[in-house]
Parts: C-alpha cells; sequence; structure tokens
C-alpha cells in the first residue's frame, strides 16, 4: 500500500489548516485525535481522514463507521498535521462549525458569551463546560480565539461539534441580539458585590466570562444586566476561567431546571 507522506498534496493542503488564515480560506478545519474525530464523525462534517497504520489499527472500530475518505499516512505525515507534542495518529478534516447569531440563539435558555478570551484551552475547556451544563450555544465575541483553533477542539474533547458555536467582531451586536432572544446578561466579575449565589438566575441568562488575565473591561461591565462575583471561602487568590465558568453555568442550570 502507498502511504501517503508530508509532500503528499492533499497532506500539504491539510497542513495549512493548522494557521487561521488557511481555514478561514478553505473554510474547513481539522480534528485531532480519537476522541475529536470521533466526534466529528457523529455530529460534524468530514471531508477526509488521515490515520497511521498504528492507529488505524487502534481504531478500526471507528473507521469502519466512516462514510468519508480515508487516507493512510506516515507518522512524519501525521506529525505534520499535529499540534501536540505526542500525536495520536489519526487527525480529520471537518468542515468549519460556527454559524450565525440568529441560528445560535434561536432558542435559548442558557448561552456562554466569550469576550476577549485569547488563550485557545480556556475557551476549548470552557466550551466543554458550556455543553456539559446544558448551554444551547457558545458565542465567542470581540477579539476572542478562534473556536478552530486546534487547542481549543483538542480541549473541548469533542463538545465544539455538540452545540452551535458562533462569532462577532461586535459585541455590542451580540449582546443586542441575545437581548432580543430574551436572554439576561450576566457577568462573571471577582470585584462584583452581587454573590453568584445570591443572584436571581432564574431567568435565560448569557453568561459573559472574560480572559484569565484581563477579566473584563469596564466597558462590557457597564453593558451588562448584572455582574457577579463567585464567592472564594479559602486562601486561592481566585479561579481560573473555566473552574468559575463551570460554577456559574451550573448555577443558572440548577436554577433553570428546578
Amino acid at each position: 500500500m502507498q502511504l501517503f507522506t508530508e509532500r503528499t498534496p492533499r497532506v500539504a493542503a491539510a497542513r495549512q489548516l493548522t494557521k487561521r488564515a488557511g481555514r478561514e480560506r478553505a473554510g474547513r478545519f481539522l480534528a485531532e485525535g480519537a476522541q475529536a474525530v470521533r466526534e466529528a464523525v457523529r455530529y460534524g462534517q468530514v471531508h477526509e481522514i488521515f490515520v497511521t497504520q498504528q492507529a488505524a489499527e487502534r481504531n478500526a472500530d471507528l473507521l469502519s463507521t466512516v462514510d468519508a475518505l480515508v487516507s493512510v499516512v506516515t507518522d512524519k505525515a501525521a506529525d505534520s498535521l499535529s499540534e501536540t507534542v505526542t500525536p495520536q495518529g489519526i487527525v480529520a478534516v471537518c468542515e468549519l462549525l460556527d454559524v450565525s447569531l440568529e441560528e445560535a440563539l434561536a432558542a435559548p435558555k442558557l448561552v456562554t458569551v466569550l469576550v476577549g478570551v485569547s488563550d485557545p484551552g480556556n475557551a476549548g475547556t470552557v466550551t466543554r463546560v458550556s455543553d456539559a451544563a446544558g448551554a444551547s450555544a457558545v458565542i465567542f465575541a470581540g477579539d476572542t480565539v478562534d473556536p478552530h483553533n486546534g487547542k481549543c477542539v483538542r480541549a473541548s474533547t469533542g463538545s465544539v461539534f455538540h452545540l452551535p458555536l458562533a462569532r462577532a467582531r461586535n459585541t455590542t451586536a451580540v449582546f443586542d441580539a441575545c437581548r432580543a432572544a430574551g436572554l439576561r446578561l450576566v457577568a462573571a466579575d471577582g470585584y462584583a458585590t452581587t454573590d453568584l449565589y445570591a443572584a436571581d438566575l432564574s431567568q435565560p441568562t448569557a453568561w459573559v466570562f472574560g480572559s484569565e488575565a484581563r477579566g473584563l473591561p469596564s466597558e462590557i461591565l457597564d453593558a451588562v444586566d448584572e455582574a457577579v462575583q463567585v464567592p472564594i471561602y479559602g486562601k486561592a487568590e481566585s479561579l481560573n476561567l473555566a473552574t468559575a465558568a463551570a460554577v456559574c453555568l451550573y448555577a443558572s442550570g440548577y436554577q433553570l431546571n428546578s
């Protein structure tokens, strides 16, 4: 069997998808690793899967369910498509996932809005948390990382394929769309005077989260309906973004479903 190498044109074209410009140009992205590929096959639109011989043997059950083209590649070719230290040898080329704001907010009860989050690992983990907490969409607003970034996709452990993702540079337009959809905008802010557990979260809510390093700027906090803080009972200085998001989203999920 002739194996594809890193110089094979289809492999070279797929390698361009590790960059945002390449993804935008092609309208496709890479989902790396068995779990991400499994979720892509179940819930996404897969165009091609690149897999090493060893990975094909390990994932024979997964590959038996695939309708897309499966191309066997050398280890070096697989490494060239990977953004991890220890590649798993299986990568799917998928259609971009983002939808319009209107589609993402078609029937919202609980929505996550990320504003200015630049770390893809944080964004992917918050997407995973949003999925687990029952959110109906994740919106990447303003200067926020691309949800199709390889690290973001991996950190979501497949959740990017489970719920609508929307991107919009204009944060004001995002907030207006959320309000038009009947959502109340609540920001997580470590300096807020309202305690999370004293807040009324029984209404459909769009949670607004900022970057772990800088939080939310004053103009964003002025634009939301309420800002709340997660209480810290011990000596920790703060919570990381994903942990704070988990606490907030589950608090909303509990009140919305009680």
